[in-house]
């Protein structure tokens, strides 16, 4: 037999206490990204243009730059939630510690970078200045 109390195996919690906390994290993230992605294919398939100021345009609107700012927001943890648990399976000791922090800073500036660029553009109204 295993280690841990009957009803511990049966929860399916380990010694951590985490890990179906963070399988479902990462189910609920790709459900949304599935979600997500079908609205930006068929709001970009819907334009009647495919040029820079009919997407600008578009993205100024509340109603485009709402999702896109949750699609941004849920891609990255996602991406974070899946490489954590390749650094967690494959990096042991002082490696895995700095992988995460590469990581985590990697998700913060990209994540920050790409809304600060949807706000930007959805502040501004779409003009090009």
């Amino acid at each position: 037999m295993g280690t841990g109390t009957e009803l511990g195996r049966v929860r399916g919690l380990g010694a951590a206490k985490h890990g179906p906390h963070h399988w479902w994290h990462q189910r609920l993230t790709a459900g949304g990204n599935l979600v997500l992605i079908v609205w930006l294919l068929a709001s970009l398939a819907l334009l009647p243009g495919h040029d820079y100021a009919s997407v600008r345009g578009w993205l100024a609107s509340p109603w485009a730059a709402v999702p896109m700012l949750l699609l941004v927001l849920n891609t990255f943890y996602h991406f974070r939630l899946g490489l954590q648990i390749v650094i967690e399976d494959y990096q042991h000791g002082a490696s895995r510690v700095a992988l995460m922090l590469l990581v985590n800073l990697f998700v913060v500036a990209a994540g920050a970078t790409a809304i600060f660029a949807i706000l930007k553009i959805a502040f501004t109204g779409g003009s090009a200045a």
